[in-house]
């Protein structure tokens, strides 16, 4: 029986890293236009006084390979030699069996260059048995390299980087793409441009609102950003590549599900209902699986970044001490026409796509979102943003229409909030229009729903959480601050 040679193993990894011969990344990939997370995640992969390697984490084809392909680009671009960058697809069959240590002897051997730090990136990390514990071994014992693992299974990279990689490993959360990349990738000009550094100009509302009904509906994916062939078909893209392939092998061999076809039922049960209240009890009787079990597949679903939950708090701004009710997000809305088709702006759907929009524009912040529900008559906040001590910081009804817009007092369960919370600025979303006015010592201001969701997409890719600096300046209005 033959085994592969070292020699094989040498020359595949001559052809995966063709730079080390010319000194430069392939035109087509030089062509695409770089995620807005390229910056933060060479940052950390830079830091020399981080002894950690990157674990870059997210849902399938959000573009994690092409990150580290303009990583290797940048790289390059700034003075780093050839040889001492290498690129892995660790689930290429010449690769199977050989451990960590082994192929990097095996790069060290294909491209000589003496002593010094060198960059290595291994891509679907999560076919090799034992990842953690050989990376957790390098970063230990080899100092001078600087190391970033990706992979397509992203629970169980989350998973067993949190359990075996404390101290040693920094994970980044690469998310779908936010509503200001997907206007950059776009072949046609975006309605709403950069004048100089936090300062926009809008040109066109309605363009804007078309735009974003196309981010809504397709945006999530750099793929179906780009290609008019896969939105042809958006089904076979979202749910034969990306759902089904979570649901029907990642998660069960992470976590050993046997009954795949009830997670399935779960998932487009949840899907279908995105940005909709459920609780345990009524997803229990809808489906007839015990609550438990719905749980832990809810968990599953989270780790997989496929669902977000967002907790209720009452018109304090308080959790509730049992949590009955809650909101499911998918985390891309893309999602929803892989599974449902697209939805056009006047369909009752639409506004829930909306709400799940916004809220995907900021679930990677890091910051604490809920909604807020209470009383007899069910008075609601879309979204409260909080402090750690659970006091309200500001708050944000979300509507698709324009119709309280000159009237904000009719959206009485924000202002409700804004007085019992002493809150000096509440916002709340439009279609189209803008509107300014205080009420009882509270100011609301009403956007758009796509210029602010263009908003917390650029504050978020810029890491600029808590800037509230950013303006726009919009055609026949004033210039106005943004929350």
């Amino acid at each position: 029986m033959k085994d592969v040679s070292n020699q094989q193993v040498i020359e595949h990894l001559k052809r995966l890293n063709q730079w080390w011969e010319n000194g430069g990344m392939d035109e087509a990939t030089l062509a695409l236009r770089p995620r807005a997370y390229l910056s933060p995640v060479r940052q950390l992969l830079l830091d020399s006084k981080l002894r950690r390697a990157v674990v870059l984490l997210g849902p399938r084809r959000v573009g994690k390979t092409i990150l580290i392909r303009h990583l290797v680009a940048s790289l390059l671009e700034s003075g780093t030699r050839a040889q001492r960058i290498s690129y892995v697809e660790m689930d290429h069959p010449l690769l199977h069996g050989h451990s960590l240590e082994a192929l990097v002897r095996q790069i060290e051997e294909a491209s000589p260059d003496g002593d010094g730090e060198r960059y290595l990136f291994f891509d679907e990390i999560q076919s090799h048995k034992d990842w953690e514990k050989y990376l957790k071994h390098l970063v230990d014992h080899r100092p001078d390299l600087r190391i970033l693992v990706s992979g397509s299974a992203a629970a169980a990279l989350k998973r067993q980087s949190t359990e075996s990689g404390a101290g040693r490993f920094t994970d980044f959360l690469l998310p779908p793409l936010t509503f200001s990349e997907y206007l950059q990738l776009r072949p046609e000009t975006p309605a709403i441009r950069k004048e100089s550094p936090g300062f926009y100009i809008l040109e066109d509302m309605e363009r804007l609102n078309q735009q974003f009904v196309e981010y809504v509906n397709f945006g999530g994916y750099p793929e179906l950003a780009l290609s008019t062939t896969l939105r042809g078909n958006p089904e076979r893209f979202i749910k034969s590549d990306i759902v089904d392939k979570v649901l029907l092998r990642d998660l069960p061999q992470l976590y050993g599900i046997k009954d795949i076809q009830e997670l399935n039922s779960l998932f487009t049960l949840l899907a279908f209902n995105t940005a909709e209240e459920v609780s345990f009890e009524q997803l229990s009787q809808r489906s007839g699986v015990g609550k438990q079990t719905i749980q832990r597949y809810i968990e599953y679903l989270e780790a997989a970044f496929l669902i977000k939950r967002v907790f209720r708090v009452g018109q304090d701004g308080k959790r509730f001490q049992r949590e009955r009710n809650f909101k499911v997000f998918l985390t891309n809305s893309a999602m929803f026409t892989g599974l449902f088709g697209a939805k056009k702006p006047d369909e009752p759907e639409f506004g829930h796509l909306v709400e799940t929009a916004l809220f995907a524009q900021r679930f990677h912040e890091g910051t604490r979102l809920n909604y807020a529900r209470w009383g007899a008559d069910d008075s609601e906040v879309a979204l409260v943003e909080s402090s750690q001590a659970f006091k309200p910081l500001t708050a944000l009804e979300i509507k698709w229409s324009d119709r309280h817009v000159g009237k904000p007092e009719s959206l009485k369960g924000l202002m409700k909030f804004a007085r019992n919370n002493h809150l000096p600025l509440v916002w709340a979303t439009t279609r189209g229009s803008f509107g300014r006015q205080t009420i009882d010592g509270s100011e609301i201001r009403q956007w758009p729903a796509a210029a602010l969701a263009f908003h917390y997409s650029v504050r978020t890719t810029q890491d600029r959480l808590a800037d509230f600096e950013a303006r726009v300046k919009c055609s026949g209005t004033t210039e106005t601050e943004l929350p």
